[in-house]
């Protein structure tokens, strides 16, 4: 064969430039994160027809690519977003199990955030809602990488309100007496209210929840027109208090359907339309909106927690406690996910790649022609190719922490290898009816073949003929990832506690509450280090 000239050998060039990096004939994109709490896998209509409450989360995965083999990092809040906005599990970014209200640390300072690699790259960062990786000294979101910040420094229920909303048990709203505040209450915070942030100050203790969803569209749709204005490129990472509990409800209270919890779902689902309207409004074709859920549904919750559809997790509800949220059971982490980007990704595709969580961050930087941060490993990889529709092969093999159930928490207790899922460790985690399933260290693992057995009920039998087929493959892969986790640059987060960095609008006013709605707030003074953190108002 002779040798091509070199005019077709530019041409061939030029062509697989424009296959490879869509970013260079586009410009720089437009990112949206939406990332759910709690939410089920059948929360979503476009995924479980008895699910009625998301026309347009449906409408969305109409006009986009909807996936049903996509997984959260790690099955609970903290470590899951850590991981999403450092592309790290928890093993590797210290991130292992949720933050405290008075924890000094949160997502170790040595790791980099996806805002920063794409503030760095000429983006307009912003970050609304929880945030939950450290709210004290320069963990707070404003020294990661977010030029704006708008929410609330971790879950919801982990401070009393006025408006309490729905919770089981149900908490009480906080006290206006001093002698009221001593009153405890398991599972529900009385003495401190719960905050809400503008960058690093408190414009509001306790937040008002019922109003809180409104909020967070305004404040959205405000960081959109403004960098729209400035010409610059945007990434906003919209973390929504929908469907943690507690669900907040404007009233009057729901009178049919599913209740406290589908109102829920119907006001998040409206929320979603928002923000999708408005990127649409802001140039349309350069904006691509990437819709998941944190973790799966909270099963403790019983009536206030989503969906599971069919991931049930058959084999441990069989021995009692819960298969969702907490757990490696599919019901823990299998979650919604919806990608759109009108012009650039498919529409009415229904994609089987399996992906995570951990693929945003590496992604979003290779769309937005970044470079990864060096010096360290990646869990998630660029789905881009799956994203336009070039491909639907994701990875081969997703590890599951442990995320508070059974075994050390960050721990890799659970390995997907293709279609089969090996569990090491199972039960620990509190289902609705209060039991919980006892922990059991499985070797050989136990493996479940998902293919034919999406509800995992039945592993494989040991001496069967695919057991022992697929044993040493999932066997090496299992020693390969736990040694590339061993060798590799990991953190260390600091989990200690100190009540003195609780935040605390008014030290002096019982639950540290305000001294009146829309007093002006002072900054945060984070260069104090052991004493109260206070606003002046």
């Amino acid at each position: 064969m002779g040798t091509p000239s070199p005019r077709v050998v530019l041409v061939l060039a030029a062509a697989l430039a424009g296959l490879s990096a869509p970013r260079a004939a586009y410009g720089q994109p437009n990112f949206i994160v939406i990332l759910a709490d709690d939410v089920g896998w059948g929360d979503l209509g476009a995924n479980w027809a008895e699910t009625k409450e998301t026309p347009h989360l449906d409408e969305l995965a109409a006009e986009g690519t909807r996936f049903v083999d996509f997984h959260s990092a790690a099955s609970t809040c903290s470590p899951s977003r850590a991981s999403l906005l450092t592309g790290r599990l928890g093993a590797r970014n210290g991130v292992t199990h949720n933050f405290a209200v008075t924890s000094v640390g949160g997502l170790p300072l040595n790791e980099t955030t996806l805002a920063e690699v794409l503030r760095e790259a000429g983006y307009s960062t912003g970050a609304i809602g929880k945030w939950h990786l450290g709210h004290h000294g320069r963990h707070h979101p404003s020294f990661r990488g977010f030029d704006y910040y708008f929410g609330i420094p971790y879950s919801h229920d982990m401070g009393c309100t006025d408006t309490p909303g729905y919770n089981l048990p149900p908490c009480p709203p906080c006290p206006r007496h001093g002698a009221a505040a001593r009153v405890a209450r398991k599972d529900c915070y009385t003495e401190v209210a719960l905050p809400l942030f503008e960058n690093l100050a408190i414009i509001q203790q306790p937040v008002n929840l019922s109003s809180l969803a409104a909020r967070y569209a305004e404040e959205a749709t405000r960081f959109i027109q403004r960098a729209s204005d400035s010409g610059r490129p945007f990434f906003l990472y919209l973390a929504l208090a929908h469907m943690h509990v507690p669900l907040g409800v404007p009233p009057p209270p729901p009178a049919s359907g599913r209740g406290i919890y589908g109102a829920s779902l119907s006001e998040m689902d409206a929320l979603v339309g928002r923000i999708k309207q408005v990127a649409d409004s802001h140039g349309k074709g350069n904006t691509l909106l990437w819709f998941a859920g944190d973790n799966g549904p909270w099963a403790q919750k019983c009536e206030l927690a989503g969906r599971l559809g069919p991931f049930v997790g058959a084999w441990q509800r069989q021995r009692g406690g819960s298969s969702a949220k907490q757990t490696t059971w599919e019901g823990g982490h299998r979650v919604p996910a919806l990608a759109y980007w009108p012009g650039r990704i498919p529409a009415k595709r229904t994609s089987r790649a399996l992906l995570s969580t951990l693929d945003v961050f590496p992604t979003l930087v290779a769309l937005a022609g970044a470079a990864l941060p060096p010096n360290r490993r990646f869990d998630g990889v660029d789905v881009s190719p799956v994203l336009f529709g070039w491909s639907d092969v994701g990875h081969k093999v997703l590890l599951h922490p442990n995320s508070g159930a059974a075994g050390k928490d960050g721990e890799i207790e659970t390995l997907r290898l293709a279609q089969y899922k090996a569990f090491y460790t199972t039960g620990g985690a509190t289902a609705c009816d209060g039991s919980v399933g006892p922990a059991e260290h499985h070797q050989p693992p136990l493996i479940f073949n998902l293919d034919r057995d999406i509800q995992e009920q039945e592993p494989l039998d040991v001496a069967s003929r695919e057991y022992q087929a697929v044993l040493p493959a999932v066997s090496r892969a299992y020693a390969q990832a736990l040694e590339d986790i061993a060798t590799d640059n990991v953190s260390v987060a600091d989990y200690s506690k100190d009540p003195a960095v609780t935040p605390c609008c008014n030290a002096q006013h019982v639950a540290c509450r305000c001294q009146a709605p829309g007093t002006h707030a002072a900054a945060l003074d984070h260069g104090t280090e052991r004493r109260a953190v206070r606003l002046c108002l």
